[in-house]
């Protein structure tokens, strides 16, 4: 692997400012194009942009002498806003495009309904996120970054070589991620060991989802977290490095696939006000078995994450950066 030198060593200091304004920009980049709603994409972008603010300002908390104007709650709760808007867009497409064309003619007709109450509800959506973008709050929080940003406050340890703390700043999140109680869902304690279930059939997964779903989505919210977070630092390490991230990308995205049929489940079943099963059989079943195959997705990703191998892996890559230039920032922009 090359490795490129930098005449100056980056502070931790350095890589925060850096952070901070290079998702600052992409978020504000794409405000315009949300207020007029043309492209869903826009949207999509600039919430993503908001993740990723978020993330570095609570990975690099311990060095910034933060305005309280801009706090992470309150970034937070600007995303969730955009985030309501986002997931009845997610939902509208895929009853649109991926389920609705495989449904008979009387499935299609009682979907047609649901996707008319989808749309009042995004309207509604859609005029609280227009609302939230030209609020004072949203303006002042704009504007106190935008104040950091020209004369950036740190702490003392501004001045240390971000190489050097790396391990300090990511193993906290990375620790909470292997000791999230999610990761036992579906298992046997045998012989010491965990194990992972194999005999579990799709009615049993059903049952453990509606059980103990919940958990699941907490996982998928700390593996967004881990990631964003790695991905602020991918030019300190190998490629190992750039591997493990797809891993937790992987976990993200497969739990997501589970909670967007729950969620599109639990719509249909308010909607309809009755048995799902009875009032959209075909549809029921289409959902039953994306969600199985997703588990199945699952329970690859937690036989590997549950060996001790793979952990120290992570562990042992994490505490040993490659000290080169990383003045570009992290190269992932993947949502």
């Amino acid at each position: 692997m090359n490795v490129k030198t930098s005449a100056k060593v980056k502070t931790l200091g350095d890589a925060a400012s850096g952070a901070i304004e290079k998702y600052f920009r992409k978020t504000t980049a794409h405000e315009a194009e949300v207020i007029k709603d043309k492209d869903a994409e826009e949207l999509h972008q600039m919430r993503v942009g908001l993740r990723r603010l978020r993330s570095a300002v609570t990975g690099f908390a311990p060095v910034l002498d933060w305005p309280k104007e801009a706090s992470e709650r309150k970034i937070g709760k600007v995303g969730r806003i955009l985030g309501t808007l986002r997931d009845l867009d997610v939902m509208l497409e895929s009853l649109q495009n991926r389920y609705y064309p495989n449904l008979p003619t009387e499935e299609q007709e009682v979907l047609d309904e649901a996707l008319s109450s989808l749309l009042k509800q995004r309207r509604r959506a859609l005029k609280k996120v227009r609302a939230v973008l030209e609020r004072k709050s949203y303006q002042s929080l704009k504007k106190s970054i935008e104040d950091w940003l020209e004369k950036p406050q740190f702490r003392a340890i501004e001045h240390l070589p971000v190489a050097e703390v790396l391990p300090d700043l990511l193993l906290p999140q990375v620790s909470e991620f292997f000791l999230h109680p999610a990761w036992l869902l579906g298992t046997e304690y045998e012989d010491g060991k965990v194990k992972v279930c194999e005999d579990l059939n799709e009615s049993a997964v059903e049952e453990k989802l509606a059980a103990e779903g919940t958990i699941l989505h907490d996982l998928r919210k700390q593996a967004k977290r881990v990631r964003y977070l790695m991905n602020l630092f991918g030019d300190f390490y190998s490629e190992t490095y750039e591997v493990y991230v797809e891993d937790v990308k992987a976990v993200q995205e497969c739990l997501g696939d589970i909670q967007d049929c729950e969620v599109l489940g639990e719509f249909l079943t308010d909607f309809v006000d009755r048995d799902l099963q009875k009032e959209l059989p075909q549809l029921a079943g289409i959902l039953a078995e994306n969600r199985y195959a997703a588990w199945q997705k699952w329970q690859i990703l937690q036989r590997r994450y549950l060996s001790s191998e793979i952990r120290q892996g992570l562990r042992s890559t994490l505490i040993n950066p490659v000290i080169k230039d990383a003045a570009n920032g992290d190269s992932s922009e993947q949502n």
